[in-house]
């Protein structure tokens, strides 16, 4: 069960904190040739042109992003991937409402290729900025050469939550700029003002109220110069935006009829199933290939050489899928261990240990105040200390792995389920031999994506295996058990926090972590580059947060190990959240406060995220501090704060214990994540944040043994069930800022809010995940 509710917004944002704040950004150069090659050049308009957003037979283009069809529907490029996230229906919503028609008669096109699409917000926010600092001068020109390169690079991805925050401005823009035009060939058309011209319901309405499809206009509009500017529909006179409008893509999804990246089915397509080397850094000895051809419907046999940071395998090309699988299973291969046979779970946690509790200081991310000085043995009150660990974790996404690829006449042709389309091409045009422009890609439905697809591992499979199928389609499948131990897992963690005290105030912070830099690999694994040490995801959360400690360290060490980690659905956030926000309740149970009220203290001038914190604790009925567990003491409640993406969400777990076992009865969740483009779709999104991180939190932990992954399947890799999942509740908060984040925001407070109830309910600390009491 679930429910979502609007809250007002009330009060006022105080003046940022004046106090001193310093980055060691040591490795910004990660983007300064970019940003020093691109500083002078004009920016790069997003609008774009017709011709970036090809009209099939019955449509017109107006601009880069929006084409008129003479059935009188909208078509509207997408460049962001659907993965259940609601995309689709929020930028169909963005420009019914900006153009001027119904909702039910805009459709939707995913497109891959124009640097117009390029995501923006992803890259301006993946700098280590602290949001405090934003308004600085060297920050506000720092993310303004960003966006200048992003525009240049034109990275199309579905990352960092940023879909809606990214295209608010661009769709917006070309949405009005294609009702400028149209507006414009209507007022020639009939003599008049063009003042006098509007478009309601699609129909373009002008004097006397004498009306005309827009389709009718579509042609004139198209030969009219585009507008240098235009004026944005105001919030006030919106219809649409800010409605629980249905989505989209119920009817396909509902029917049958929608396609996703399994469903695909190109004429004169093959299938292949793998069977990939179980070591970490091992390799294909031998096996045999003999009795693998001669089993019924085999087409081909192929080697797999590991591209782009996958495993090497064998791949088996059939006619149907039950011959390619049933011929691999008679392979019986015999794989060259290599380097990493002995690792396992219990030599990662001593290394990570020893490194935690070694001399090498790491990356400083954040020094504030008197940084470590702080913690001086000559200054007076008392120090607290707490060190948390993470496990690794899968991304489990209900589709498994797998992508359709065709090498024919020097092309490629992908029907991939990629959320990084221009990297997915940039690594397809590599294994083929060809360039960028000669590979073309198509993105189906993903049933799940989580980051797990933004690599390109299982693209670079599924080209090397097109090219022995000569010129036909292949469609590359993993199974389940592939999926889970062969996965770029969130990397594990181990954390040391401290802060001081002074009397009832907490006067410093300290954070040291140890762990693998995702950044690093990344790059590694896509373009072939040296990881350059600096990497935000580390510390993000953390070096980022709003509480006003006086005095602040942050830093993170990284550990190179060489289990193969990647972006996973909030990335940092995802245990920088626990850390921090478990941590906070231990400086308020040490300084002899409510940690609802400590919070409250620490965040004196950020009232926006005390407001999110107040809501919260109100919707689950705390009224000024928290509450011990109940008479019984089988009930209590837990809180827990976090800003990511641009949003702040807080929550409220209700947790008991049930023949000694967590149940979470309830979540209760805020959160102010700008305007709210359709609430309904926000609220889902924030449930399933909830029940993802609610998984890890109780069961996710991806567990190492002779250098493999144990799990293989949901029997040992469990998630919350619809019978196990708590009630949750959904309290937006109304704004007038532009929309930030929500796909991944409702994830961080998961894990430290149930823990923080079962302390209160038990008082036992946890300090490490999954939790077992």
């Amino acid at each position: 069960m679930s429910s979502t509710k609007q809250r007002p917004a009330g009060g006022t944002e105080h003046p940022r904190n004046k106090q001193r704040r310093r980055f060691l950004l040591g490795a910004l150069g990660v983007t300064g040739a970019l940003v020093i090659g691109w500083g002078v050049v004009p920016p790069r308009s997003r609008t774009g042109v017709p011709d970036m957003f090809p009209a099939s037979p019955g449509q017109i283009a107006l601009n880069g992003w929006i084409k008129i069809g003479t059935d009188g529907t909208v078509t509207v490029a997408v460049p962001p991937v659907e993965m259940g996230q609601g995309i689709d229906t929020a930028f169909a919503m963005l420009v019914a409402e900006e153009l001027g028609v119904p909702l039910d008669r805009v459709r939707t096109q995913t497109v891959t290729r124009e640097r117009i699409y390029g995501n923006v917000a992803a890259l301006v926010d993946s700098m280590p900025i602290h949001p405090d600092d934003d308004g600085k001068p060297w920050a506000r020109a720092l993310r303004w050469m960003l966006a200048k390169s992003a525009r240049e690079l034109g990275l199309i991805i579905t990352a960092s939550s940023s879909s809606v925050a990214d295209a608010w401005q661009p769709l917006r823009e070309a949405a009005a700029s294609a009702r400028t035009i149209l507006v414009e060939a209507a007022a020639r058309n009939w003599n008049v003002d063009p003042g006098a011209v509007s478009i309601r319901d699609g129909m373009i309405v002008g004097p006397d109220e004498r009306r005309l499809p827009i389709e009718h206009l579509a042609g004139d509009a198209s030969r009219l110069r585009p507008p240098s500017s235009v004026t944005l529909k105001p919030a006030s006179s919106y219809t649409l935006l800010g409605t629980p409008a249905p989505r989209v893509d119920v009817a396909p999804k509902t029917d049958g009829s929608a396609v996703f990246a399994l469903d695909v089915r190109p004429p004169g397509l093959r299938y292949a199933a793998v069977s990939l080397c179980p070591k970490f850094g091992g390799t294909l000895a031998r096996f045999r290939e003999s009795a693998v051809r001669a089993m019924p419907g085999v087409v081909a046999v192929v080697r797999l050489d590991g591209l782009s940071g996958g495993p090497c395998g064998i791949a088996v090309i059939g006619e149907h899928y039950w011959q390619a699988r049933q011929a691999l299973d008679s392979a019986s291969p015999t794989w060259n261990e290599g380097p990493h046979a002995t690792l396992d779970s219990d030599r990662i946690d001593a290394v990570l240990s020893a490194e935690l509790a070694g001399p090498r200081d790491g990356i400083t991310y954040r020094t504030q105040g008197d940084g470590l000085h702080a913690f001086d043995d000559s200054r007076g009150g008392s120090v607290i200390e707490a060190e948390y660990r993470v496990p690794y974790l899968a991304h489990a996404a209900m589709e498994p792995t797998n992508c359709t690829a065709q090498v024919s006449g020097g092309r490629v042709r992908l029907w991939a389920p990629t959320q990084a389309a221009t990297l997915a091409r940039l690594v397809a045009a590599r294994v083929a031999g060809v360039s960028g422009d000669q590979v073309d890609i198509e993105v189906p439905f993903i049933g799940g994506g989580f980051g797990r697809r933004a690599e390109s591992d299982f693209v670079a499979q599924a080209v090397s295996v097109a090219l022995h199928a000569n010129g036909r389609p292949v469609q590359v499948i993993w199974s389940r058990e592939d999926d889970l131990r062969h996965d770029f897992y969130r990397p594990q963690v181990h954390a040391r926090l401290r802060a001081r005290i002074d009397g009832t105030t907490p006067i410093a912070i300290a954070s040291r972590s140890v762990g693998q830099s995702i950044l690093a690999q990344e790059l590694g694994r896509t373009f072939g580059a040296p990881g350059i040490g600096l990497d935000r995801y580390t510390t993000e959360g953390m070096f980022d947060m709003p509480y006003e400690f006086a005095h602040q360290h942050v830093a993170h060490l990284n550990v190179d190990l060489p289990v193969p980690i990647g972006f996973w659905r909030s990335v940092g956030h995802s245990y920088n959240a626990f850390f921090l926000e478990c941590f906070v309740d231990e400086i308020a149970a040490a300084a002899g406060r409510d940690p609802l009220e400590l919070r409250r203290a620490l965040l004196r001038a950020h009232p926006r995220h005390v407001r999110v914190l107040d809501a919260a604790a109100q919707a689950a009925g705390i009224e000024g501090s928290m509450p011990a567990a109940s008479g019984d003491g089988r009930q209590a409640y837990g809180i827990a704060m976090h800003a990511s993406f641009g949003s702040v969400a807080a929550q409220v777990a209700e947790v008991s214990l049930q023949d000694g076992q967590v149940r979470v009865h309830r979540i209760v969740c805020a959160i102010d994540c700008g305007f709210v483009v359709n609430p309904q779709i926000v609220g889902q999104q924030v449930e399933s944040g909830v029940i993802f991180g609610l998984s890890a939190a109780l069961y996710g932990d991806i567990r190492i043994a002779g250098g493999q992954v144990v799990q293989s399947n949901f029997t040992d890799y469990p998630v919350v069930t619809m019978a196990s999942a708590p009630l949750i509740e959904t309290h937006l908060i109304a704004s007038a800022e532009p929309p930030s984040g929500v796909g991944e925001v409702a994830v961080p407070p998961v894990a430290p809010a149930v823990a923080n109830a079962l302390y209160r309910l038990t008082g036992k600390r946890i300090r490490r995940l999954p939790i077992l009491l």
